[in-house]
């Protein structure tokens, strides 16, 4: 369940910051490189947490 939360804030927060940065640099909004970007962005995240180490609970 974790991970599909994570693809989905990665779809929407890859939505918003590409918005953002097109309307900021005057260009045009486009929704693919947007979707590619989050969910791109999710995937290395959920890599990442994957291969770091577990570590042990303390006492």
């Amino acid at each position: 369940m974790k991970y599909i939360a994570i693809i989905f804030w990665g779809f929407i927060l890859g939505q918003v910051s590409v918005y953002l940065g097109s309307a900021l640099s005057g260009g045009s909004y486009d929704f693919m490189i947007a979707t590619m970007t989050g969910i791109f962005t999710a995937l290395i995240v959920v890599l990442v947490s994957a291969l770091m180490p577990k570590t042990a609970p303390h006492k």
